[in-house]
C-alpha cells in the first residue's frame, strides 16, 4: 500500500489497524514478546517515513535487517530427527567409553557384557552422553542456525516466581502417586534393577533430579514442541510431544499401560506450561520437583536408601 504525505486519506494506519507482515502470526510466533512487537512497529515507522519528501526515495535507503526471530523456531524438524539420531549415537559412545573404563579400572578380568549390566555403569554413560548432546545443541543452535542467544532461541525464559513451579511439580507427583494406586503396576520393573544397592539408589536419584530433566525437558519441551506446533497447531503438538516423552520411558516401565498414562500425564502437564507459559524453565523446574518428590519418598521409606527391600513390599 503507498501513500504520500499530501494526501491524509492515504496516511499510515495505526500499527493496530493492520498488521505489518500483512498475515496472522503462527502458534509459535505468537509468543515473541511485547519488546519484539515494539521492535516491528520501529521498522514499520521507518518503512513509512521513507516516502515523505523530505527524504531520499525508500529505493536508495539501505534495507532493513530481516528479524531472524521470524522463522521460529530456527530448527527444522529433520533437526529434530538428526538430535534423536544423535541421541542414540552419543548414549553408545558413553555407555562404551565409561564400560571400557571400569573394565580397566574396576572390572579387569569381567566380560563387557556382564559390565554394561552394572546400574553405575548405565547411569555414567548416560550422564556422559547426556553432556554430549548438550554440547551439540548448543552447536545447532548458536553455530548452525546463527541464534548466539542460545536461552533466548530455546524460550527458556525464567519464571519470575520459582516458588510457584516448584510447588506445582510437588504437587503434581503426589496426585499422580495417588492415581498410579487405582492404575495396574507391575510389582517388578526394569528400572527396580537400579535400586539394589545404596550407591545405585543415590546415583539414579541424582541424575533423576538434575541432568536428566534438564535434558528431556529441553529436547521435549524446547526443540520437539515447537516444531509440532508450527506444523500441526498447539492441540496435536501438546499430545504427541507428551505421547513421545511417554515412549521414551516405556521401556523403563515394560510398556505397562498403568505407569505408561501416568509418565503421559506427566508430558500433557508439562507440555501445556510449556505453551502457556512460553518458558522451557518453568517445566524444567516442575519435571525436577516432580522427580525430586519421588527420590525423597523412596529415601525415607527406605531409611536413607539402607533398607531398599522395603521398595518391594
Amino acid at each position: 500500500m503507498s501513500f504520500s504525505p499530501d494526501d491524509p486519506a492515504e496516511s499510515p494506519k495505526p500499527a493496530d489497524a493492520e498488521p505489518v507482515w500483512g498475515r496472522a502470526p503462527s502458534p509459535v510466533q505468537a509468543e515473541r514478546s511485547s519488546a519484539d512487537a515494539g521492535g516491528h512497529s520501529d521498522t514499520a515507522f521507518a518503512l513509512a517515513a521513507s516516502h515523505s519528501s523530505d527524504g531520499p526515495p525508500a529505493e536508495l535507503l539501505p534495507a532493513a535487517p530481516a528479524d531472524s526471530r521470524s522463522n521460529d523456531p530456527a530448527w527444522t524438524g529433520w533437526d529434530v530427527l538428526r538430535l534423536v539420531f544423535l541421541t542414540i549415537v552419543a548414549l553408545f559412545v558413553g555407555v562404551f567409553t565409561v564400560l571400557l573404563i571400569a573394565r580397566w579400572r574396576f572390572y579387569p578380568h569381567t566380560a563387557l557384557a556382564e559390565i554394561a549390566r552394572v546400574p553405575l555403569v548405565v547411569i555414567a554413560g548416560q550422564s556422559l552422553a547426556y553432556l554430549l548432546i548438550l554440547a551439540y545443541m548448543y552447536v545447532l543452535v548458536t553455530r548452525e542456525r546463527r541464534r548466539p542467544d542460545f536461552l533466548a532461541a530455546i524460550h527458556w525464559n525464567w519464571p519470575s516466581n520459582i516458588a510457584v513451579y516448584v510447588f506445582a511439580g510437588f504437587v503434581l507427583s503426589l496426585a499422580l502417586q495417588a492415581l498410579a494406586h487405582f492404575l495396574p503396576i507391575p510389582k517388578e520393573l526394569p528400572i527396580d534393577s537400579f535400586f539394589r544397592t545404596p550407591a545405585e539408589a543415590w546415583a539414579l536419584s541424582i541424575l533423576s533430579i538434575t541432568l536428566a530433566p534438564l535434558m528431556e525437558e529441553l529436547f521435549f519441551r524446547g526443540f520437539l514442541y515447537p516444531v509440532l506446533a508450527r506444523s500441526l497447531g498447539l492441540p496435536f503438538a501438546v499430545f504427541l510431544t507428551a505421547l513421545a516423552f511417554a515412549a521414551l520411558h516405556g521401556a523403563q516401565l515394560m510398556f505397562s499401560w498403568g505407569p505408561v498414562l501416568v509418565i503421559f500425564l506427566v508430558g500433557i502437564v508439562l507440555t501445556m506450561v510449556r505453551a502457556r507459559q512460553n518458558s522451557v524453565a518453568a517445566t524444567v523446574l516442575i519435571h525436577m520437583a516432580y522427580n525430586g518428590t519421588i527420590s525423597v519418598a523412596m529415601f525415607a521409606a527406605t531409611d536413607g536408601f539402607k533398607h531398599l527391600e522395603k521398595l518391594n513390599q
